[in-house]
């Protein structure tokens, strides 16, 4: 019997690849062949948001917390107009326009959008700072805020369907004419 007639059944001929990765069958890819990418793989490999509610946080977490980063006395800007110089990324977190966490108005629940990353690491940290530049996309949002674009689109169209509704609108239709 020959060295070829041995050879499994299983195993690729000479110049083949296996199923299980390289040339040589060690489960692991070719060298030189990048992993295909796109926006569809981005979206799967980013982290998910993490919600963290109140009754999850222990009061010894919360005092663990208050001795690791206490109160500087720092003063956070109040108005844009104060924050537009300041340094970036952004050190206020608890600013309602920070995009590394958001808080839950009625429940207080904690979300993170980007649990992977630390503040400094972040590229964007003001939504105002995006506002301003203008003409974002939705994919562009999306992964400013760790979100699917459709997800955008839906908070968008809730968003204008809430304008249109109010009354203030309504009346300043009513006064234009239209």
């Amino acid at each position: 019997m020959t060295d070829i007639e041995r050879v499994p059944p299983s195993a690729p001929a000479v110049g083949e690849t296996s199923l299980a990765g390289g040339a040589h069958g060690s489960g692991l890819p070719d060298e030189g062949l990048d992993p295909p990418r796109g926006p569809s793989t981005e979206r799967r490999r980013r982290a998910r948001p993490k919600t963290l509610s109140l009754r999850q946080i222990t009061k010894a977490e919360l005092e663990r917390g208050r001795a690791l980063y206490p109160d500087t006395g720092a003063r956070k800007p109040l108005r844009r107009s104060e924050c537009h110089e300041f340094e970036r990324p952004c050190p206020f977190v608890s600013c309602r326009y920070h995009l590394y966490i958001d808080v839950h108005p009625e429940r207080g629940a904690i979300k993170l959008n980007f649990p992977e990353l630390e503040v400094w690491e972040m590229t964007e940290t003001c939504a105002l700072d995006v506002a301003d530049r203008g003409g974002v996309t939705l994919e562009e949002v999306g992964a400013l805020m760790n979100l699917t674009r459709e997800r955008v689109r839906q908070l968008e169209s809730a968003g204008l369907g809430s304008v249109g509704a109010s009354p203030v609108v309504a009346s300043l239709a009513v006064a234009d004419g239209g």
